[in-house]
């Protein structure tokens, strides 16, 4: 089935942050939108998916394979079933296990108030690759830029750039000794960096944590950071400060700031 305008959308776990901004978009497009949250409301729940183009959970990591579960059982092989999880591999492992439908997993990598950057969503196959296809083309017609990737290939780059992120962030916190007064000693890219962190330890550390136990790539992101502590530790600042511009090499190569 062709997403289009006038395709009837489910969402589960509407009521979330990234949830309601989907709908909200579905909206304006002109797609009919029923939303579902916790808990489900499983009398409405069957005739819903049924009639739907594409379900789409909005829905916990940790939520994922009772939602699933709950779901399967009412769609038809012509309705896309999608979630946004921020890991890939095992989301899809649990819609693949528990249907024989179409399946495509997506993660939003933008937050739900984003306005003034590219919108990129990675998409990642599942079953049938027109599913994928037509759920891409729908993400475009919404304004965002979707981009195909493996789970796979997606889960490493997120051990990094979302859990290699909280636990160095979270251990040099920790390192750092605040019950001796550091903070007189403050200065302003030390402050911009306790900033930076503020939302990610006080608000955000539950849903980190969860992502980074369900990655599988997180511990071998881990070890690698600790060889290079290693370095560090045996005063060859130098030979890392050299590798690290790898970054800005690549952006100039590619003739600009990094996509």
């Amino acid at each position: 089935m062709s997403l289009s305008p006038a395709s009837a959308i489910v969402v589960i776990g509407a009521k979330g942050q990234m949830g309601a901004r989907f709908v909200r978009s579905f909206r304006e497009a002109g797609n009919p939108v029923t939303e579902f949250d916790h808990p489900l409301d499983l009398a409405r729940l069957p005739g819903a998916v049924r009639g739907a183009a594409l379900v789409l959970l909005c829905v916990p990591i940790t939520a994922m394979k009772d939602v699933v579960a709950l779901v399967a059982p009412h769609l038809t092989q012509t309705t896309i079933l999608a979630d946004i999880c921020s890991v890939k591999v095992q989301p899809l492992r649990d819609m693949l296990s528990q249907t024989t439908t179409p399946v495509v997993g997506t993660h939003p990598l933008f937050g739900p108030e984003t306005l003034d950057v590219e919108l990129r969503i990675a998409v990642t196959p599942g079953r049938d690759q027109e599913a994928t296809d037509n759920l891409s083309s729908c993400f475009r017609d919404l304004g965002f830029s979707p981009f195909t990737t493996t789970a796979d290939e997606h889960d490493k780059a997120m051990a990094y750039i979302q859990g290699l992120n909280f636990v160095t962030t979270v251990a040099y916190l920790c390192a750092s000794p605040l019950e001796n007064g550091i903070e007189r000693f403050f200065t302003p890219s030390f402050g911009r960096r306790v900033e930076a962190a503020t939302k990610m330890i006080t608000q955000d550390a539950p849903l980190f944590s969860t992502m980074f136990e369900a990655n599988p790539h997180s511990l071998e992101a881990v070890r690698a950071f600790r060889s290079y502590l290693n370095v560090a530790a045996g005063g060859d600042l130098e030979l890392l400060s050299q590798k690290a511009l790898w970054w800005w090499r690549k952006q100039h190569d590619a003739g600009g700031p990094a996509s």
